[in-house]
């Protein structure tokens, strides 16, 4: 009798692979572009499936470790981080991961090239992607608001640099102790230094930074004098820049309470602080903090967007690949037709994911050269939360179901394959939780004329579709168009606030499944036209729009009443903050 040992899943290129990818940045990027760029993509796809995921593999077996006394007693505070991780810090210099937006070569393209390097990168980072989204968001933030200060030229050539002697990368430090999302309660003081101009002392605790091994940060922190927090968040507040170390590493008013232990990405060094008179200098003038750290947000999310979409690409290529090799019932299951059905419509979900968080990074790429019409950008505003709202749950979802397709092996941490679900799960809570993000979709549709610059967008891209194949599904969508413009208008009365905040995410799902829908259908008559020999897209398309693409109902008074009785009990006041 011969023992038998299952083969464990394995990789190949992951831009040769990716038939969705590349099928897209055929579409989307001029072929003189293309022809410049692609070689590179399939070398960074071969190094992805190889070197990368060696050193993501070994990061994440030596996590980071904070030393808080060196052996006299003196106070450190060093976290000490893998040889792995420190050479994901270099290659991300090396490849240009931030560089590549600031360098605008391939002006508006610039953004789409930069992020399907990100896309091929990140699932064989151990989550170096983290520091670099907040690195390429600090570079954004002093880009608009740094303006002549040559301290903050300086430290933006740092954050853009493919020199890795010279590179930075930068934290983001928004969740205190009173909140994360909501900023109004930020209790983090800023006095001045007492030499005037910009420079100031912080004091006060960041309860979650991640990347705390960068060498700057952004954050928030209010004036000593400036009003109070409000309801509605950021009065008062000011943004700051932060160079953690001085010219001898040593941290400068900050200590290291303790590194988090969190569910998943072990690899990446999180922490707890307390800011004891830590320099800052002022970034674009007293106030309006939350406005400009905006501008970081935007570049996060979408960052947020094409992690969630690259790690749903990574499950399925791992389930894929372990289909054609575990037998059970006497053949593969790349021959079961119940498991075919499963994988392929995570296949489904892994392409709409993609459209819909590339469309992103168009319009992206259009507003920072200056190419976007006011339409585009209002556009951009309503997509960004959306897009990332809606990956990061599928994300989620594909892991889960990913895993499970490895039965038992999907369950051993050895495997390597749990850490698929535990990482994903931070992609809903990183830059911003689901209802946090419905609620901004809310607040871009009140601030402009986003939505109807989606209707717009969406309805030219269904006037484009003829191939008859693809008529019905672009009638389904159409229609699911229409629902979402009529519950945009009528599903509340007016300045009925709590109504809309209800069915707010309901709202931003829909919105994100039907413009995705028209995403699809668009890119499935354009490749019907130049990919006759490949059908998926269009099988990717008609799939998709069949499903459920706008589930609207009313979150009326009486529908928000039984909410409260299942949760609470009859008569019971819902508690404030749970």
């Amino acid at each position: 009798m011969t023992d038998f040992f299952q083969p464990p899943p394995a990789l190949g290129n992951q831009y040769a692979d990716d038939r969705a990818l590349r099928s897209y940045l055929r579409r989307a990027l001029p072929p003189e572009m293309l022809a410049e760029v692609e070689g590179d993509y399939r070398r960074l796809g071969g190094l992805a499936a190889g070197e990368w995921l060696a050193l993501a593999e070994a990061a994440e077996a030596e996590p980071p470790r904070h030393v808080p006394y060196d052996a006299w007693g003196r106070r450190v505070d060093r976290i000490e981080t893998s040889a792995a991780w420190r050479a994901l810090d270099r290659v991300s210099a090396e490849e240009g991961l931030v560089a590549a937006a600031y360098e605008r070569r391939h002006g508006e393209h610039s953004r789409v090239d930069q992020f399907a390097r990100l896309y091929l990168f990140g699932p064989s980072s151990a989550v170096y992607n983290c520091p670099l989204a907040m690195t390429d968001g600090a570079a954004r933030c002093l880009e608009l608001y740094g303006g002549a200060d040559p301290a903050f030229r300086a430290a933006f050539g740092r954050l853009t640099t493919r020199d890795p002697e010279r590179f930075w990368t930068s934290g983001q430090w928004m969740t205190e102790r009173t909140g994360g999302s909501d900023v109004s309660g930020t209790s983090t003081a800023a006095r001045p230094d007492g030499r005037g101009g910009d420079g100031y002392l912080l004091s006060g605790t960041k309860w979650f930074t991640s990347a705390t091994t960068s060498q700057m940060a952004m954050t928030l922190a209010r004036i000593e004098g400036a009003p109070e927090g409000s309801p509605q968040g950021g009065r008062g507040l000011s943004l700051f820049h932060v160079e953690l170390r001085d010219a001898t590493g040593a941290l400068r008013g900050i200590r290291v309470n303790r590194l988090k232990d969190k569910l998943g990405t072990r690899a990446l060094p999180t922490a707890e602080l307390t800011l004891d008179g830590a320099p800052a200098r002022l970034v674009g003038g007293a106030g309006g903090g939350v406005r400009k750290i905006a501008s970081l947000f935007n570049i996060t999310r979408i960052h947020n967007a094409v992690a969630a979409s690259a790690e749903m690409r990574r499950a399925v290529a791992l389930a894929r690949d372990y289909a054609r090799t575990r037998v059970a019932f006497g053949r593969p299951l790349a021959e079961q037709p119940l498991h075919v059905e499963t994988l392929a419509a995570l296949e489904v979900e892994c392409a709409a994911a993609l459209h819909l968080t590339f469309r992103a990074a168009e319009l992206l790429g259009r507003e920072e050269c200056g190419a976007a019409t006011p339409a585009e950008s209002a556009l951009l505003r309503l997509l960004t939360p959306v897009a990332k709202l809606y990956t990061a749950k599928q994300a989620v979802a594909t892991a889960s179901e990913a895993v499970e397709a490895f039965g038992g092996a999907g369950y051993v941490e050895d495997t390597g394959l749990p850490r698929l679900l535990r990482d994903a799960q931070v992609l809903s809570i990183w830059e911003g939780t689901t209802n946090v993000l419905s609620l901004d979709v809310l607040r871009a549709i009140d601030g402009t004329d986003a939505l109807g610059a989606l209707l717009a967008d969406a309805g030219r891209r269904l006037d484009a579709v003829r191939a008859p194949v693809l008529a019905h599904s672009a009638a389904r969508v159409r229609a699911a168009l229409a629902r979402v413009a009529e519950h945009a208008t009528g599903s509340a009365a007016p300045g009925d606030t709590d109504a809309r905040q209800a069915g707010a995410r309901a709202f931003a799902f829909a919105l994100a499944r039907t413009y995705a829908g028209a995403l699809l259908l668009d890119h499935a008559q354009w490749a019907a036209e130049r990919e006759p020999d490949d059908p998926r897209a269009g099988i990717v398309a008609r799939r998709w729009c069949a499903g459920e693409l706008a589930a609207l109902g009313a979150a009326d008074a009486g529908h928000r009443a039984e909410s409260a009785e299942l949760l609470f009990g009859s008569g019971a006041a819902v508690p404030v903050g749970d």
